[in-house]
């Protein structure tokens, strides 16, 4: 019989630790807004590829337990970091596969309000809310540098795409995998054009261009090319 109550102590006491953890039972005021809570559509259309995307900050502590609610009421989103000794994890980015069949993720992630609620490992409390719709913007298209120039000036070299109306932003892109450099830039909407700094580039390197065309709900179109620069002379 002691030994049975030894084992439903120590129970007791490991729940309390999983408690003490997730916040639970811990009297700790109001909720607060998220520092970032929103979900947006976002499509490759020179893939075909489609996704929706979750994006969740939290304050200065890690979160200790986050869900996301669709708006017809299924849990989207069920993280908890049960070990107290890992602090929890302050930001996420969460990305849901990519189908082919666009009508099937549109069901599976409905138009509507996601409600986010999240406990830190002191017990504060977090919520946000964020409304996800479907519509794509239109896609830009490559002016300056062509899709597949080749022989493109590593000096001067202004970007230039045509323009898309009703943006809040263009999101512009340069990557070179094989040299682990990347570039990127965040426009205002109307801006159709992006001077590459002088010295990123490098003769004889190809690299590979995005243009990203963002609403004011979030959601994103993004095409992509690639561009060769000229030979060293």
């Amino acid at each position: 019989m002691t030994r049975r109550i030894q084992i439903l102590a120590g129970i007791t006491l490991l729940l309390g630790f999983y408690a003490l953890a997730l916040g639970v039972g811990k009297e700790s005021g109001p909720s607060v807004p998220f520092a970032v809570a929103r979900v947006h559509f976002e499509q490759n259309a020179t893939d075909g590829d489609v996704e929706v995307v979750f994006e969740v900050k939290g304050g200065d502590a890690g979160l200790a337990k986050l869900t996301v609610i669709s708006p017809d009421g299924r849990t989207i989103i069920d993280f908890s970091a049960p070990d107290a000794s890992t602090l929890g994890i302050r930001q996420f980015r969460f990305e849901s596969p990519e189908p082919g069949d666009v009508a099937g993720l549109k069901s599976a992630y409905p138009e509507g309000m996601y409600t986010f609620a999240g406990v830190n490992a002191a017990g504060d409390k977090y919520y946000g809310e964020s409304t996800l719709n479907h519509k794509l913007p239109a896609t830009a298209a490559f002016l300056r540098p062509a899709a597949g120039a080749r022989g493109v000036v590593v000096k001067d070299l202004e970007i230039n795409w045509t323009p898309v109306k009703n943006l809040a932003a263009h999101i512009i892109e340069i990557e070179q995998d094989e040299l682990d450099i990347n570039l990127s830039a965040k426009l205002p909407g109307s801006v159709v054009t992006f001077a590459v700094p002088d010295g990123f580039l490098l003769p004889g390197t190809e690299y590979k261009l995005s243009i990203g065309t963002v609403t004011d709900a979030g959601n994103i179109s993004v095409v992509e090319t690639t561009f060769t620069t000229a030979d060293k002379k």
